[in-house]
C-alpha cells in the first residue's frame, strides 16, 4: 500500500497530497483520516514549518465518502445507527476538528473535482486556489445525507448562507469560475499553473514572523464564536506576547531602515 497522505517539504512550506487518485481521493478510510491527523500534529509540534497546502494526487482533488462502502454499508458505514454516530464522530470528523486547530495557515490547491466531504475538506482549509478543472459540489443530497463532516458549518462562512443553502439543498456542482464569482475561492489558475500558484501565496505568507501567524491565526478562528469584548482581551494578551518577540523588533528595524526583515521565529 502507498501512503495515504504524501508529506513533502520545501523550505518552511508543507504539502499534503491525498495519495489515492485511482479512486479520486476519497477521505473516509481510516487510513488517510490517521494520516491527516498526523499531518497536522507533526506541523503543530514544529515552529519551523509556516504553511501548509493540501492537494490530490491525479485528476481529483477528493471524492469525498467511499460510495461503495456506503452502498455495501461497510467500515464507518456500516452497523446501527448508534455504530454509523460513533463512526462519523471517531472517524471523519477528526479530520475537520485537526484542520481547525492546524496552527500554521492552510491553503487548498484544488487541482479537481472536489465533491462532498471533499469540497468540506477544501473549506476546512484557511485559503483556497483552484484550477479551472476543479468543480465544487455540496453534493450529499444526491446520496440520500446530509453534510457529516462539519459542512453546513464551514460552506455559510465561506459562501454565505442562501448560496450555501443553494448548493446543499440542490446538490449541484459550481464551477471554478463559479467559486470565485461567489468567494469560494480567492484565485483560479490554468492546471499547469496551480501548484505554482499555491506555492507562490504560501510564500507570500510565509515571509512573515512564524509566531504571530500562528497567533493571527489563533486570533480570526476565535473571533468566529467569541464576543468583542472576550476576542479584545485575547488580542491584547497575544499582542504583550507579540511586542516581546524579536521578530517583531526585526520587522520594525527592518521597515525604519528600508530593508527586507529577516525573521527566526523567535
Amino acid at each position: 500500500m502507498t501512503d495515504a497522505v504524501l508529506t513533502t517539504r520545501e523550505g518552511d512550506i508543507v504539502t499534503w497530497t491525498l495519495n489515492r487518485p485511482e479512486a479520486r481521493n476519497p477521505i473516509s478510510e481510516p487510513d488517510v483520516i490517521e494520516a491527516l491527523e498526523n499531518a497536522v500534529t507533526q506541523v503543530n509540534g514544529d515552529p519551523s514549518v509556516r504553511v501548509a497546502i493540501v492537494t490530490g494526487a491525479g485528476s481529483a482533488f477528493s471524492s469525498g465518502g467511499n460510495v461503495k462502502h456506503m452502498r455495501d454499508r461497510a467500515g464507518m458505514f456500516g452497523g446501527s445507527p448508534a455504530d454509523l454516530r460513533q463512526g462519523y464522530r471517531h472517524g471523519i470528523q477528526r479530520i475537520p476538528l485537526a484542520l481547525y486547530h492546524c496552527e500554521v495557515p492552510t491553503i487548498a490547491a484544488v487541482n479537481g473535482p472536489a465533491i462532498g466531504a471533499g469540497c468540506d475538506l477544501s473549506l476546512m482549509c484557511d485559503m483556497r486556489i483552484a484550477s479551472t478543472a476543479a468543480v465544487f459540489a455540496e453534493s450529499f443530497v444526491k446520496v440520500g445525507l446530509v453534510p457529516g463532516d462539519g459542512g453546513a458549518w464551514f460552506l455559510p462562512q465561506a459562501v454565505g448562507m442562501a448560496r450555501a443553502s443553494e448548493m446543499a439543498f440542490t446538490g449541484d456542482a459550481i464551477d471554478a469560475a463559479k467559486a470565485l464569482e461567489w468567494g469560494l475561492v480567492s484565485q483560479i489558475t490554468e492546471p499547469e499553473e496551480l501548484l505554482g500558484a499555491a506555492r507562490a501565496l504560501a510564500d507570500r505568507v510565509a515571509v512573515n514572523p512564524p509566531q504571530v501567524l500562528r497567533m493571527t491565526k489563533k486570533l480570526l478562528r476565535e473571533g468566529r464564536h467569541q464576543s468583542l469584548e472576550s476576542l479584545l482581551e485575547l488580542s491584547a494578551a497575544m499582542q504583550s506576547l507579540a511586542h516581546h518577540t524579536a521578530d517583531h523588533h526585526e520587522a520594525v528595524g527592518a521597515m525604519l531602515d528600508r530593508r527586507s526583515p529577516n525573521f527566526t521565529g523567535q
